[in-house]
């Protein structure tokens, strides 16, 4: 195959990634557990509305639009948001770290908002959504902060930092579940291990600016991405500063990243395993790949979390759909690439 026509095969697939959610997002409405509010049901009452036609005997309007837009949509739109957000802050930190198998919560922001959230929902002191949030924020910047000498931040110094960090406020974790309630711990866990059941229009509101500002500005800094993705060296040689193009980055993917987990809960390796599949399909370019990852990663989480509530007629945590999904790839990512730092 030329240059030529593999460049106009991956444009193709690139648009077709991006055009890839419109479809999922619309099939997701006409899914759910309840038999009260079929497919079938859903179908009638959008042609009932769009065309004034009739409804069968066994429709109830009220119910099928209710569920449909007081649950089934805010939900599609939080789950899309929530593993775009994921897919591209993967993607976006493994550019910064220059190493495949990094993911959004590398840097402590899984450990560190899952106590905010344990905090929250065992003391009711602070909104859940709020203490998850503000506490993957303060992580990664503590993280930051640790890891900076001088004016540089050294990559591996930001590694450990975060082991740091997560270990820190993974023992606070463990002590909020020690003392919690027997009945808070319940929710406590089941939150930690993805919390999209809970989504509604509220949460949509809340996390949904956050998540699309923070991927705007993985969007905008996507070419500096490709250049300090060869190293710091070759980004001096360009005329920029490493130092102040990996905070331009870590940024954007941070507040994308502390959003979706505030919202969804942690739900593992999306940020991981998307990115690569991506770039299995369109190449390394970061131009393309950022808003890919987003676009497939919101899709990705989408059918996972439709399937799942199509198998079964209770809520199972996506979370643990989606590390089943990804440990064996990450498996594979892990034997094919023997990835070394220098210290």
């Amino acid at each position: 195959m030329s240059d030529g026509s593999a460049r106009r095969g991956r444009a193709a697939l690139a648009w077709a990634l991006y055009l890839m959610p419109l479809p999922v997002l619309a099939a997701a409405l006409f899914v759910g557990p309840s038999s009260q509010v079929r497919a079938g049901h859903v179908w009638q009452w959008l042609w009932s509305a769009a065309a004034g036609a009739g409804l069968s005997p066994d429709v109830n309007e009220f119910l099928v639009r209710s569920v449909t837009l007081n649950i089934r949509l805010p939900r599609a739109l939080l789950t899309f948001l929530v593993g775009g957000a994921l897919g591209a802050s993967g993607a976006a930190m493994q550019s910064v770290f220059r190493n495949p198998l990094v993911s959004p919560y590398i840097l402590g922001l899984s450990a560190a908002a899952a106590f905010g959230a344990a905090l929250a929902l065992a003391t009711g002191w602070l909104p859940v959504q709020l203490a998850a949030f503000a506490f993957g924020l303060l992580a990664v910047g503590m993280s930051y902060f640790l890891a900076r000498s001088g004016r540089s931040v050294s990559v591996v110094a930001l590694v450990l930092s975060g082991i740091i960090v997560s270990g820190f406020f993974t023992a606070l974790l463990t002590i909020v579940q020690f003392v919690a309630d027997p009945f808070k711990l319940q929710t406590i866990v089941q939150w930690t291990m993805g919390n999209l059941h809970t989504a509604n229009w509220d949460k949509v509101a809340s996390s949904g600016p956050l998540i699309l500002a923070g991927a705007a500005g993985m969007f905008l800094f996507r070419w500096r991405m490709n250049v300090l993705a060869m190293g710091d060296e070759e980004t001096r040689a360009v005329g920029l500063n490493p130092e102040r193009e990996k905070l331009n980055i870590l940024v954007p993917a941070t507040l994308a990243a502390s959003a979706a987990v505030a919202a969804g809960g942690v739900i593992g390796l999306v940020g991981l395993v998307i990115p690569h599949m991506v770039r299995m399909m369109l190449g390394p370019d970061n131009s393309r790949s950022i808003p890919a990852c987003f676009t497939f990663g919101g899709a990705f989480l989408l059918i996972v979390d439709t399937c799942s509530r199509a198998a079964a007629s209770f809520e199972i945590p996506i979370g643990i759909f989606t590390t089943l999904i990804g440990s064996p790839f990450f498996i594979y990512l892990l034997k094919k690439s023997r990835i070394g730092w220098n210290l």
